[in-house]
This record gives C-alpha cells, structure tokens and sequence, in this order.
C-alpha cells in the first residue's frame, strides 16, 4: 500500500488504511469531519465508545462516553506513568513503581503529587479521572514537548521524560492558592503517547506565530512548547472585583482549551 492510499487523521496526522473508521494512532473517528467555528477553535474528537488505538505493543481502548475510561493493555517491555489517583483497576501481575518528581510540601499544598506512579506490562491497566469530559489523546513526536495545567495529565507512556514548572502568582484565578503547577512533557529520540482528561468539552486553536488569543485561566488544559503565556490585567470592574486577569497566549502552537473548569483548592505558602 503507498502513501498515496492511506487515510490521514486531521487530528494527529497519523497514517490509516481506507477502510479505517479511527485512527490507529489516537482514536479519533475518521468519518466525521473536523467542526471548527469561525474563531478558528477546533473541537477535540469525541473518541467513540469501545475505540481501540495502538502505541508500541501495546493497545488502549476507551470505554464509556460521559467520563471516559482508557484501558491499556500492555505490551511486553511497554510501560506506562501516572498520578495514583487515576488508577481505575489492574491485573494482579501488573508491576507498579513509583517515579519521585520532588517538590516536597509545596507540592502537597498544591494538591499534587511528589511521586508518580508507574506500571509495566505485560497485562491491562485501566484510568479514569472523576469527573465528566472528555479524553484527549496527544501523540508526540521525537523531540517535541507539551505543558499541561495541573489535574489533567491521566497517563503517558514510558518514552516521555516527565517534570513539571511553578507559576506563582497565578493561584487565585486556578485554585485559590499562591501558585500553579504545570506539567511538561518531553520526548527525546523516540515517540511518545500522552492522554488528557478535559473537563466539559475541549478545543484545540493553532496560533500563527505573532498571533494571541486571551483566556480565562481556567479554561487552559494544554499548550505546545512554543506558545508563549503571559497574565494580563483587564481594568474592568466585574462585580465585587475590580480587575479581571485574563491568560495571553502567543504563537506558534497548538493550545488547547476546556468549556467547564473545577476547581482543585490547595494550601497557602
């Protein structure tokens, strides 16, 4: 088969046979056309019930709709990472480590995890966050990076190098603390496989480079490397609060946006 037969995903631009209904890369459906609205913000694709894509030797299927399951069957030598409490079920041979990230009580404070926890395969793992919305599936490529707020990340494979940047002075508008982390992911010389949960529905805009988009901060669920971000104050009086900050993004990259935002409240420094 050439590369003139195969089918690409507009979501990931993974390459499929003809008569592929998903992609094999990422789930998303390829019967469906891409639904972008005037503004240029492209929905996220609603990864059908039962879906199954593959990564290495390994396989994820998704289960349910409202809030999404993905059970990862996985290869032998393939592994996977995660915030514990994303853990659905395992198979009893499935070996779980822990990766200590650091961070210690500011962390803790913060309502994130200092350790992340690994599986190993062979055998099915399964995740799920409490919450409704969306999985959002993000194939990286070799040496690409991706920054993700804080109590979205739901697993990652093995072949990311995983770390995570503090934002102070951004906790009053994210979760009502002093601060907020943002998880980064980085590839190295191999690909890699990245899975969100966004919260309500989730779209994607690609920003030119120069261009800028301003968001509310809780509305942020992922952006590339290259966009940069930046808190402005909008002199306006809303309600009780007479400024509103509102998150600049500017290209180029891809960012990634969430309809409903629930808060995670941490401590005070």
């Amino acid at each position: 088969m050439t590369t003139y037969d195969r089918l690409p995903c507009t979501w990931c631009g993974g390459q499929n046979p003809p008569s592929a209904v998903s992609c094999d890369s990422c789930g998303a459906p390829l019967d469906v056309a891409d639904m972008v609205s005037d503004a240029g913000w492209r929905a996220a694709p609603r990864i059908r019930d039962t879906t199954r894509f593959h990564f290495g030797a390994s396989e994820c299927e998704v289960e349910g709709e409202i809030v999404p399951v993905a059970e990862v069957t996985l290869g032998q030598g393939d592994g996977v990472f995660f915030e514990y409490h994303t853990l659905l079920w395992k198979d009893e041979h499935v070996a779980l480590g822990a990766l200590r990230v650091g961070g210690g009580l500011k962390r803790i404070f913060g309502g994130m995890p200092f350790v992340i926890t690994t599986a190993a395969g062979p055998g099915r793992i399964a995740f799920s966050r409490d919450s409704p919305g969306e999985l959002v599936v993000l194939p990286l490529h070799p040496q690409h990076e991706v920054d993700v707020r804080e109590h979205a990340f739901l697993v990652g494979t093995h072949s990311i190098e995983y770390s995570f940047v503090r934002i102070d002075g951004l906790g009053t508008m994210f979760r009502g603390g002093s601060g907020m982390f943002m998880d980064r992911f980085v590839t190295s010389g191999e690909p890699g496989l990245l899975m969100l949960h966004g919260s309500g529905n989730v779209f994607e805009r690609r920003l030119a480079p120069g261009e800028t988009v301003l968001v509310e901060p809780g509305a942020f669920l992922y952006k590339d490397s290259t966009v940069e971000m930046e808190v402005q104050k909008q002199d306006v009086k809303v309600g009780l609060v007479r400024s509103l900050f509102l998150v600049q993004f500017t290209g180029p990259g891809r960012l990634g946006i969430q309809s409903m935002f629930s808060a995670h409240h941490g401590g005070e420094e």
